[in-house]
């Protein structure tokens, strides 16, 4: 398939080099990464890695740079979109198992879970969080997912031309979950290995910021 992979990137020029490479070495060369007006050397390093950048001029957040990735990799003529992380959290050899329901048209969209098969090491505040929201998606949009906010999910050309991301931030996860109940996508999930690093978790969500995710996802089923 014509698939391609977008990965938001915001200060990450540490990172991005190793994770170019390690997509090029598993077959993937249509990489776009959008840099949401990063401070250092992010365009840069990305630029010389070989991908197609993109650039915010203001930073909007994580759900503003995929959206602009995705649009992008549309016009490209994309029959499959890979969210990928540029903090090195995701592996590229999962993004075939991601793919494959796709190309078999078995799915719409296809979700990484860390909970599933073989269990990530997810600090266990997150595993909390990530659980709740889960069943937060089950009780109010009855999308049944063991896993609420995995960054590494599988779009199919159709599921990138109806899904809209309107929140610009981290809530992006939860918006994405919430079309795919309300347009009725076909959805899988998948295992997939999620490497926390001081890094990742330095460069990641936060569990403040995970938290207000949860109750922002329960105030609005409540209120629906």
């Amino acid at each position: 398939m014509n698939t391609w992979i977008i990965i938001p990137a915001h200060n990450e020029e540490n990172k991005l080099k190793e994770v170019v490479s390690g997509l090029n070495r598993n077959g993937y060369t249509n990489i776009v990464i959008v840099d949401d007006c990063s401070g250092d050397n992010t365009s840069t390093v990305a630029s010389n890695s070989g991908a197609v950048v993109l650039r915010h001029l203001i930073n909007r957040g994580q759900g503003a740079a995929l959206q602009t990735g995705i649009d992008y990799a549309l016009e490209q003529g994309a029959e499959a979109i890979i969210t990928f992380d540029a903090d090195g959290q995701h592996c590229a050899e999962d993004i075939s198992k991601l793919i494959e329901p796709i190309e078999e048209d078995k799915a719409d969209m296809v979700l990484g879970s860390r909970f599933l098969n073989q269990p990530s090491n997810v600090p266990f505040i997150r595993r909390l969080f990530l659980r709740g929201g889960a069943l937060i998606f089950r009780l109010f949009y009855g999308v049944k997912l063991t896993d609420s906010h995995n960054g590494l999910r599988a779009l199919s050309r159709k599921a990138a031309e109806q899904i809209e991301i309107t929140g610009d931030g981290s809530e992006h996860a939860s918006e994405i979950i919430e079309e795919i109940g309300k347009k009725r996508l076909r959805y899988i999930e998948v295992p997939v290995t999620i490497t926390y690093t001081n890094y990742s978790i330095q460069h990641g969500q936060s569990s403040w910021a995970a938290f207000k995710i949860l109750f922002k996802m329960l105030m609005k089923g409540f209120l629906r």
